[in-house]
């Protein structure tokens, strides 16, 4: 029986392109505050797991994207469901005033951000 899109695992990357000479605070910000969250949800079975990058040669010049993570969910249902994300931060940043505090800064450093829901193409069939 093929399983319906919404039961089976959903990858989404979620590029991030930060503003010149700011990367590693970008990329501190990101360890301190989001991977916290990322690995309980996968603790929690919401994400099956999750990938970061960063290219390794510059290109043509043009760097689209500086950090890219791929985070695959358990299904479609886990990527647009919140319910229950606001008590975990909580938990995991009881100094909530200096969070949001952080997570404004990470957000400025960065001149784009964007997420692209990917769709499987299967080769074989």
């Amino acid at each position: 029986m093929v399983q319906k899109p919404t039961e089976q695992p959903y990858a989404v990357a979620y590029y991030y392109k930060v503003k010149w000479g700011h990367y590693e605070e970008f990329l501190r910000l990101f360890k301190k505050n989001h991977w916290p969250l990322l690995k309980a949800e996968q603790e929690q079975g919401r994400i099956l797991r999750v990938e970061a990058y960063q290219p390794t040669f510059h290109g043509e010049g043009r760097a689209d994207w500086h950090f890219m993570t791929v985070i695959v969910y358990k299904n479609w249902n886990a990527v647009i469901d919140q319910s229950g994300r606001e008590e975990l931060l909580r938990r995991l940043f009881p100094d909530q005033e200096r969070f949001q505090a952080e997570e404004r800064r990470r957000f400025e450093l960065l001149e784009a951000h964007w997420d692209v829901p990917l769709t499987p193409v299967p080769l074989d069939r």
